[in-house]
Protein backbone atom coordinates (compact mmCIF):
# COMPACT_ATOMS: atom_id res chain seq x y z
CA UNK A 1 0.00 0.00 0.00
CA UNK A 2 2.64 2.88 1.19
CA UNK A 3 6.07 3.50 0.77
CA UNK A 4 7.70 4.18 3.58
CA UNK A 5 6.26 4.74 7.26
CA UNK A 6 2.58 7.14 6.98
CA UNK A 7 1.80 9.69 9.47
CA UNK A 8 -1.13 11.96 10.41
CA UNK A 9 0.16 14.89 7.27
CA UNK A 10 -0.92 12.20 5.20
CA UNK A 11 -4.45 11.68 6.14
CA UNK A 12 -6.58 11.97 4.05
CA UNK A 13 -4.79 9.32 1.66
CA UNK A 14 -6.72 10.21 -1.05
CA UNK A 15 -6.06 13.71 -0.87
CA UNK A 16 -2.56 13.72 0.51
CA UNK A 17 -1.34 10.32 -1.04
CA UNK A 18 -3.71 9.04 -3.74
CA UNK A 19 -1.16 7.32 -5.22
CA UNK A 20 -0.71 4.37 -2.71
CA UNK A 21 -4.70 4.08 -3.24
CA UNK A 22 -5.81 1.56 -5.10
CA UNK A 23 -8.71 -1.34 -5.29
CA UNK A 24 -8.59 -5.06 -5.34
CA UNK A 25 -7.61 -5.64 -8.99
CA UNK A 26 -4.78 -2.60 -8.64
CA UNK A 27 -6.82 0.67 -10.32
CA UNK A 28 -5.30 3.89 -8.85
CA UNK A 29 -7.51 6.21 -8.03
CA UNK A 30 -6.73 8.13 -11.38
CA UNK A 31 -8.05 5.34 -13.00
CA UNK A 32 -11.49 5.58 -11.91
CA UNK A 33 -13.20 8.14 -13.92
CA UNK A 34 -16.82 8.72 -15.32
CA UNK A 35 -15.48 7.55 -18.82
CA UNK A 36 -14.10 4.52 -17.47
CA UNK A 37 -17.58 3.57 -15.47
CA UNK A 38 -19.55 4.28 -19.03
CA UNK A 39 -17.10 2.10 -20.32
CA UNK A 40 -17.57 -0.55 -18.11
CA UNK A 41 -13.70 -0.79 -17.24
CA UNK A 42 -14.44 0.06 -13.69
CA UNK A 43 -15.86 -2.75 -11.46
CA UNK A 44 -17.30 -3.05 -7.50
CA UNK A 45 -14.15 -4.33 -6.57
CA UNK A 46 -12.19 -0.94 -8.14
CA UNK A 47 -14.59 0.62 -5.39
CA UNK A 48 -14.34 -1.72 -2.20
CA UNK A 49 -11.64 -0.68 0.47
CA UNK A 50 -8.52 -3.15 0.61
CA UNK A 51 -6.74 -4.65 3.34
CA UNK A 52 -3.89 -2.66 2.64
CA UNK A 53 -6.05 0.68 2.54
CA UNK A 54 -7.04 -0.17 5.72
CA UNK A 55 -3.54 -0.94 7.54
CA UNK A 56 -2.37 2.48 6.30
CA UNK A 57 -5.21 3.72 8.10
CA UNK A 58 -4.36 2.12 11.01
CA UNK A 59 -0.98 2.97 10.56
CA UNK A 60 -1.88 6.94 10.83
CA UNK A 61 -4.59 6.33 13.40
CA UNK A 62 -1.08 5.14 15.27
CA UNK A 63 0.29 7.93 14.90
CA UNK A 64 -2.00 10.38 16.17
CA UNK A 65 -2.36 8.65 19.05
CA UNK A 66 -5.97 7.09 18.59
CA UNK A 67 -4.79 3.25 19.16
CA UNK A 68 -8.34 1.97 19.68
CA UNK A 69 -8.98 2.95 16.04
CA UNK A 70 -6.21 1.51 14.87
CA UNK A 71 -7.14 -1.57 16.24
CA UNK A 72 -10.42 -1.18 14.57
CA UNK A 73 -8.41 -0.86 11.41
CA UNK A 74 -6.34 -3.65 11.52
CA UNK A 75 -9.53 -5.75 12.72
CA UNK A 76 -11.29 -4.53 9.49
CA UNK A 77 -7.97 -5.07 7.47
CA UNK A 78 -8.71 -9.26 8.82
CA UNK A 79 -12.14 -8.99 7.49
CA UNK A 80 -11.68 -7.50 3.70
CA UNK A 81 -11.03 -10.85 2.41
CA UNK A 82 -13.90 -12.51 4.67
CA UNK A 83 -17.10 -13.30 2.61
CA UNK A 84 -19.54 -11.02 3.44
CA UNK A 85 -22.52 -13.70 4.55
CA UNK A 86 -19.82 -14.84 6.63
CA UNK A 87 -19.39 -11.47 8.27
CA UNK A 88 -23.13 -11.55 8.61
CA UNK A 89 -23.30 -15.09 10.41
CA UNK A 90 -20.76 -14.13 12.56
CA UNK A 91 -22.72 -10.33 13.65
CA UNK A 92 -26.07 -11.90 13.95
CA UNK A 93 -24.64 -14.24 16.84
CA UNK A 94 -23.11 -11.16 18.36
CA UNK A 95 -26.41 -9.69 18.55
CA UNK A 96 -27.35 -10.12 22.40
CA UNK A 97 -29.46 -13.33 22.79
CA UNK A 98 -28.63 -14.49 19.68
CA UNK A 99 -25.62 -16.90 20.23
CA UNK A 100 -27.27 -19.82 22.75
CA UNK A 101 -23.41 -19.97 24.71
CA UNK A 102 -20.08 -18.99 24.49
CA UNK A 103 -19.37 -22.12 22.94
CA UNK A 104 -21.12 -21.15 19.84
CA UNK A 105 -18.93 -17.53 19.97
CA UNK A 106 -15.47 -19.54 20.61
CA UNK A 107 -16.31 -22.04 17.41
CA UNK A 108 -17.33 -18.88 15.39
CA UNK A 109 -14.03 -16.92 16.77
CA UNK A 110 -11.90 -20.39 15.58
CA UNK A 111 -13.18 -19.81 12.66
CA UNK A 112 -11.92 -16.65 11.62
CA UNK A 113 -8.72 -17.87 13.00
CA UNK A 114 -8.90 -21.48 10.49
CA UNK A 115 -10.60 -20.23 7.46
CA UNK A 116 -9.39 -16.13 7.13
CA UNK A 117 -6.39 -16.10 9.22
CA UNK A 118 -8.24 -13.54 11.44
CA UNK A 119 -6.65 -13.50 14.50
CA UNK A 120 -7.41 -10.06 16.17
CA UNK A 121 -11.09 -10.44 14.54
CA UNK A 122 -10.95 -13.51 16.31
CA UNK A 123 -9.76 -12.51 19.98
CA UNK A 124 -12.72 -9.84 19.63
CA UNK A 125 -15.26 -12.39 19.09
CA UNK A 126 -13.69 -14.80 21.71
CA UNK A 127 -13.59 -11.50 23.99
CA UNK A 128 -17.23 -10.55 23.70
CA UNK A 129 -18.13 -14.52 24.33
CA UNK A 130 -16.55 -13.75 27.92
CA UNK A 131 -18.63 -10.65 28.28
CA UNK A 132 -21.85 -11.84 27.21
CA UNK A 133 -21.82 -14.85 29.81
CA UNK A 134 -20.53 -12.46 32.40
CA UNK A 135 -23.35 -10.16 31.52
CA UNK A 136 -26.20 -12.98 31.17
CA UNK A 137 -26.73 -12.31 27.36
CA UNK A 138 -26.66 -15.59 25.64
CA UNK A 139 -30.14 -15.84 27.13
CA UNK A 140 -33.05 -14.68 24.69
CA UNK A 141 -34.31 -11.50 26.16
CA UNK A 142 -38.01 -11.43 24.13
Amino acid sequence: MSKGKLGIDDYPLAEKRPETVSGARGRGLDDITLEAVMAGEVEMADLRITAGALRAQAEIAEAAGRSALAGNFRRGAELASVPQEVIMEIYELLRPGRAQDRQVLHEAAERLRRDYAANDMAAFVEEAAEVYEKRGLFTFRY
